[in-house]
């Protein structure tokens, strides 16, 4: 198998998606938090800085419209659809971070999807942290995409 950001000489290098169709595609990745009780309690109710969700959410969209100027090799899209779920889960304990992306485009948005759920984790530790500096982000990967030449992918469970 081969990689495609490396051409025949071994040099990293964008991948050319000229020749590739527009079409529809979409991307859902996952990620969470893990804290303490009294640290998702905070979270839930509002803390010192105010809405952690909120501000984690705002900050992944942002962060999936700005995928190409962080991952080097990745192509600027027109994003059509960025969403996150962030859902407080007492079994973690923690927040859970879902993404979806989409476009309609010459190439996925698998790196979107997931630097969406990065940045919204890293924010909502960054914005817990002064009640506990032991939060793990745990468990981001791919869950599914679909369109474009490579088909439709679907993580196990």
């Amino acid at each position: 198998m081969s990689l495609t950001h490396f051409d025949a000489a071994g040099q990293a290098h964008m991948v050319d998606v000229s020749d590739k169709a527009a079409t529809a595609r979409e991307a859902v990745a996952e990620g969470a938090v893990v804290m303490s009780d009294a640290t998702l309690s905070l979270a839930r109710g509002g803390a010192a800085k105010g809405d952690v969700m909120g501000v984690a959410r705002l900050a992944g969209i942002m962060a999936a419209k700005r995928t190409a100027d962080l991952i080097p090799l990745c192509h600027p899209l027109p994003l059509t659809k960025v969403s996150l779920d962030l859902v407080p889960d007492t079994d973690l304990p923690g927040i859970r971070v879902t993404a979806t992306v989409r476009t309609a485009g010459q190439t996925g948005v698998e790196m979107e999807a997931l630097t969406a759920v990065s940045v919204a984790c890293l924010t909502i530790y960054d914005m817990l942290k002064a009640a506990e500096k032991g939060m793990r982000i745990e468990g981001i990967r791919l869950l599914r995409k679909s369109g474009g030449k490579s088909g439709d992918f679907e993580a196990a469970p």
